[in-house]
């Protein structure tokens, strides 16, 4: 029976660059932070020789496991890559204040593809790039007994 999702790794060209965004922009906490390599993490990568360095960052219930491979040499995914491509396309962070958020995380250089959406009433989001590109949803959730904020401009 599955209970719930652990975490959602990820590829990164630089570990601290990645951990400076996961860590300090998002506010998760880096919980480990080690090297790896040996046969146990070749056969579970399905990499031969595989070794590099991973953290893993935690924030509540979510966490993020970052991979900065050494070996082997990993190619760079396409910065820009659309999110109606096949694989997975984002993970969500859930705040209480996107417009603060959006704010902040666009001032310290996030890139976003738009400002931050309403959506029936009952949600606002926008999609971000990390680093490296990866996609990233920013959400909050609007209270049915809360009035409609007005749109953004």
């Amino acid at each position: 029976m599955i209970i719930g999702i652990n975490h959602v790794g990820i590829s990164v060209s630089s570990l601290d660059r990645a951990i400076g965004f996961y860590g300090n922009l998002l506010g998760m906490e880096v919980v480990v932070r080690k090297d790896f390599e040996g046969e146990q993490y070749s056969t579970i990568l399905g990499l031969k020789n595989a070794r590099g360095e991973v953290a893993l960052l935690r924030h509540g219930d979510f966490q993020v496991e970052l991979f900065a491979f050494e070996h082997p040499s990993p190619q760079p995914g396409d910065r820009n890559r659309p999110v109606c491509d096949h694989g997975i396309t984002h993970l969500c962070v859930q705040v209480t204040d996107i417009e603060g958020e959006y704010a902040r995380l666009k001032a310290a250089g996030v890139v976003f593809h738009c400002p931050p959406q309403y959506f029936f009433g009952t949600a606002i989001a926008t999609y971000g790039r990390d680093p490296d590109g990866n996609v990233f949803e920013m959400l909050e959730m609007l209270s049915p007994d809360e009035p409609q904020k007005a749109p953004m401009d």
